[in-house]
C-alpha cells in the first residue's frame, strides 16, 4: 500500500491517533523541522511520525549528526519506518506516551532532547491526556530546547484546540504560532514553544471550568486559572507568545 493509502486507511481503524488525512506536504514538514540545529549533535525526538514526511526532512537536516528518536504507537508503521530510515531509532510505546517517553530516553542514555516534534492530533485529546502528554514532553525537553506541534486551521476555534493553546502558554514562556501552510491537507500552522515552565499538578475533577474569556484577563480569566490549579503568585501569565495575527495573547 502507498504511503498516502496507508494514512488514508488509518483513521478508519485507529482514529483519533492519526492527525491528518494524508501525509504532510513537504512545506509543512520543512516548517515543523525548521528548529533542528544546523551544527553540533542534537537530540531530536519525533512523536507520531505518520508516513515519515517530517522524519525525512529531519534526516536531511541532521546529515548523520546527533540522535533521531521516533516514537509511534503503531508497530506496523514502526516496521515501515525502520525499513525506510535505517539510521533512525524507531520505538513503539504500548504503555502510554506519558510513561513511555521519559523511559525511552533514559534507556538510551539521553539526558534530554534539543527538539521534540509532535505530529499527534493534540486538539482531539481530552484535557487530562493533553496535560499528561505535555508534562512528558517537558520532562525530556532540555532547558533551551524547543517543542513543536501543529494545529489545523479548520479546528483552531474548537474548544479542545483553544484549551491546548492555553496549556502551551501555561507550559512555556514563549509560544509562537507560525503562518498557515496551505500546501497540505488540511491547511495547518506550527506552534514553536520555548523555555518550559514548571507545571503544577492537575487538580481533582470538579465543576466545569469557567468558559474561556476572549478578552484575555478579568474575573472569568482568574476563575479559569484557579480552576486549572494556578495560585496566581508563582505562575507567569498564561501566555506571552504572539498570535498568528501578530497580537499578544
Amino acid at each position: 500500500m502507498s504511503e498516502t493509502g496507508t494514512i488514508l486507511h488509518e483513521p478508519a481503524r485507529s482514529h483519533p491517533r492519526i492527525g491528518a488525512a494524508a501525509p504532510g506536504a513537504r512545506r509543512l514538514a520543512a516548517a515543523v523541522a525548521a528548529p533542528v540545529p544546523e551544527t553540533g549533535d542534537p537530540v531530536v525526538v519525533e512523536i507520531g511520525p505518520g508516513a515519515g514526511a517530517t522524519t525525512a526532512v529531519v534526516q536531511e537536516l541532521l546529515g548523520g549528526r546527533g540522535r533521531h528518536l521516533v516514537v509511534t504507537a503503531d508497530p506496523r508503521l514502526a516496521g515501515r519506518l525502520r525499513g525506510r530510515f535505517p539510521s533512525v531509532d524507531v520505538a513503539t510505546e504500548d504503555m502510554g506516551l506519558p510513561t513511555a517517553l521519559p523511559a525511552l530516553l533514559a534507556e538510551r542514555g539521553l539526558g534530554g532532547a534539543d527538539v521534540v516534534i509532535s505530529g499527534r492530533p493534540w486538539a482531539v485529546f481530552r484535557r487530562a491526556s493533553q496535560h499528561e502528554t505535555l508534562h512528558a514532553v517537558r520532562q525530556v525537553l532540555a532547558p533551551e530546547g524547543v517543542f513543536i506541534a501543529f494545529g489545523h486551521v479548520h479546528s483552531m476555534r474548537l474548544a479542545p484546540a483553544l484549551r491546548l493553546r492555553r496549556m502551551l502558554g501555561a507550559g512555556f514562556e514563549e509560544v509562537v504560532a507560525g503562518r498557515t501552510v496551505w500546501g497540505t491537507l488540511p491547511p495547518a500552522f506550527v506552534y514553536h514553544c520555548r523555555r518550559p515552565r514548571t507545571l503544577v499538578p492537575l487538580p481533582p475533577a470538579g465543576p466545569a471550568p469557567v468558559p474561556y474569556d476572549r478578552s484575555g484577563y478579568g474575573v472569568a480569566r482568574l476563575g479559569q486559572l484557579l480552576a486549572h490549579g494556578f495560585d496566581g503568585r508563582a505562575q507567569a501569565p498564561v501566555c506571552r507568545g504572539v498570535s498568528r495575527r501578530g497580537t499578544r495573547y
